[in-house]
């Protein structure tokens, strides 16, 4: 009896993981892996090859919205009139309302299956503990990124992250991750909930250009913003800080970090990033991280260099007219401070073929408070007022984070109009 042909595999030109794992410099790592983590570093080939095809995935619920309403329906404006009323108040406050729409709220106020209340907040709470600290650790781990065209390239053709536009544009992404962490940021009405599906319908209208734009290569990327690249974001704001920032003195739990992935699996659930593997543990984590950091060909070039050094130096901005002298000194402290984070957590040979200068005794900076730290996270995890009292501070270190930066600032999720290419 014959047996189904197995389905072709369909993966960007570029995903080289199988291919990459044979050479020599791997083999210490390989190695150094099986022993830490206890297993071998390699995902399941099923997993693997679904994370492949999950490059040519993205949102078709969205699309299909945007197609009905703003595209062949009422138009744009009338199209972020019906979201931003049913955002405010519920589908059922647009009677009218189209089966697209209607199906896209349906996801939005039907949870999942897997999701639990607790974890959410148990996630949500370790995310917000670390105050700005994680925010600058997220925007450090993106240069690793920017080594693969499927994430430089959007960037980069769309003016994102680009020369002057960098600093203002880290702080929009910081403020999403601010409100999708507020205390009740993702329930109905919730300020997070509404920028999370304003950043969906965003990214339908960038994606699609993007495929229309003659320098897009689907067979070699697959398609922009894709649900494979939207994964490994999920990924650096969660398990990667919160095993990465351990070196800083942080002690979360093996729950809170199980946690931490949860809370942002349901904040990227809500964004459309539903993928069709999700790791269910630490190790399952792990070996996506080596599978994150092995898996591409490094060909994004001079664009990889571009955005990395515009990050690097996001923060270095002239002096102003009537700036007062304190502004300015906190902008050169979190240039230093930011500088430091990057050569204390990415990696070595990235941040040589960027040009990331040193920051000299800054460097050490992220480890500098260490044993502090550790005393103090250690006495919080004994004793619930002091934990109320870290979660409290990180909470004023925040609005002052962004109080200084932002000013009077509102971050803007709107789709650019034209490409810088």
């Amino acid at each position: 009896m014959n047996t189904p042909a197995e389905a072709p595999l369909r993966q960007p030109s570029e995903f080289r993981y199988r291919e990459n794992q044979a050479q020599p410099k791997l083999q210490p790592v390989r190695r150094w892996f099986q022993r830490i983590v206890g297993v071998g570093p390699d995902l399941p080939e099923p997993v693997l090859r679904t994370l492949g095809e999950m490059y040519y995935e993205a949102d078709p619920v969205a699309e299909a919205f945007v197609d009905e309403v703003y595209l062949h329906g009422p138009g744009a404006a009338e199209g972020r009139r019906l979201l931003d009323l049913a955002l405010e108040r519920g589908i059922d406050a647009v009677p009218d309302a189209p089966a697209s729409m209607r199906r896209l709220f349906a996801e939005l106020e039907t949870p999942p299956n897997w999701y639990d209340a607790r974890q959410f907040e148990l996630g949500r709470r370790l995310f917000r503990r670390y105050g700005p600290t994680i925010y600058r650790y997220m925007g450090a781990v993106t240069l690793e990124g920017y080594r693969e065209n499927s994430v430089a390239k959007p960037l980069v053709m769309t003016g994102a992250y680009v020369a002057d536009s960098t600093r203002q544009r880290f702080l929009e992404t910081a403020a999403f991750w601010r409100d999708v962490s507020d205390a009740g940021g993702m329930d109905p009405g919730g300020v997070g909930r509404k920028t999370a599906m304003r950043v969906r319908v965003m990214h339908v209208f960038v994606r699609r250009r993007l495929l229309k734009h003659p320098l897009w290569r689907e067979q070699d990327w697959g398609v922009p913003i894709s649900q494979a690249d939207a994964l490994i974001t999920l990924m650096a704001g969660s398990i990667m800080p919160a095993l990465h920032l351990q070196l800083m003195g942080f002690r979360p739990t093996r729950e809170e970090k199980l946690a931490i992935m949860h809370f942002w699996r349901y904040v990227g659930h809500v964004m459309g990033v539903q993928p069709r593997w999700y790791p269910e543990n630490i190790s399952d984590a792990a070996q996506f991280g080596y599978y994150v950091f092995t898996k591409g060909v490094d060909g994004a070039g001079e664009d990889f260099i571009s955005l990395s050094r515009s990050f690097a130096q996001a923060f270095l901005a002239p002096g102003q007219a009537g700036q007062t002298w304190g502004r300015r000194l906190r902008d050169w402290l979190e240039h230093r401070i930011l500088l430091g984070t990057v050569n204390c957590f990415v990696s070595g040979p990235t941040r040589r073929r960027a040009g990331i200068p040193s920051a000299g005794l800054w460097n050490l900076y992220p480890l500098a408070g260490f044993p502090l730290l550790f005393l103090w996270e250690t006495l919080r995890r004994g004793c619930p007022p002091l934990e109320r009292l870290a979660y409290r501070h990180a909470e004023w270190r925040l609005r002052r984070w962004f109080a200084h930066h932002m000013h009077e600032r509102k971050a803007e999720y709107t789709a650019v109009s034209q490409f810088t290419r």
